[in-house]
C-alpha cells in the first residue's frame, strides 16, 4: 500500500512540476513577445516631469554623516 501512495504522489509531484515549467516558459516567450524592438537612432521618452538639463533640483541629503549631525542637534 505504501509503494502506492509513494508512487501516485511521485506521478502528481512530477505532473505539478511540468505544469509549472510549462506555464513559466509560456509565460517568458509571451513576455519575449510584447517586449518593443529599440529603434536605431530614437532617443528615449522623457518623463513630463523629468527636470531640463542645467536645471536645478530639491534634493534632501540623508547620508549618515547628515543624519547624525541633525540627530545631534536636536538633542
Amino acid at each position: 500500500m505504501n509503494d502506492l501512495l509513494a508512487a501516485i504522489y511521485l506521478i502528481c509531484f512530477a505532473a505539478i512540476a511540468g505544469g509549472a515549467f510549462a506555464l513559466m516558459t509560456q509565460n517568458l516567450r509571451g513576455a519575449a513577445a510584447l517586449a518593443p524592438v529599440p529603434v536605431r537612432g530614437s532617443s528615449p521618452k522623457r518623463h513630463p516631469e523629468a527636470p531640463e538639463p542645467g536645471e536645478e533640483v530639491l534634493y534632501i541629503d540623508l547620508s549618515r554623516e547628515r543624519l547624525e549631525e541633525l540627530y545631534q542637534q536636536a538633542s
